[in-house]
């Protein structure tokens, strides 16, 4: 199963965050469906606020190199590749003949023999 990647958020979005829970009294689980994010997520951000490290947060994580990037995106790409090279090659049972497959790299037509 490919890993999500993890969301990153700017201080700004942070501290705004906090500031709709804390000081406009929204609770935690509406202010997290209103900001499209994480439930737990947000009440860690507001429990680091009361205690006033929420500055930090952040900090003790080290920036992604180009490298590593570029490494994270190639694995991705490989992992598409491999499961449109699987679709392809065992073939979509119960599909009329010729078929297509929408993919993120284009459109991939491939005719099935009329005897399977």
């Amino acid at each position: 199963m490919e890993q999500v990647p993890r969301q990153q958020y700017t201080t700004e979005f942070r501290e705004q965050a906090v500031q709709l829970v804390l000081e406009q009294q929204v609770t935690i689980p509406e202010g997290a469906r209103r900001l499209s994010m994480s439930g737990k997520t947000l009440e860690r951000w507001v429990c680091r606020a009361r205690r006033g490290q929420l500055a930090t947060l952040g900090e003790s994580r080290r920036p992604v190199t180009d490298l590593e990037a570029e490494l994270s995106r190639l694995t991705r790409e490989l992992a598409e590749a491999r499961i449109e090279r699987d679709i392809l090659k065992n073939g979509p049972h119960g599909l009329p003949c010729p078929f297509c497959i929408e993919t993120s790299g284009g459109t991939i037509f491939q005719r099935v023999d009329s005897g399977r």
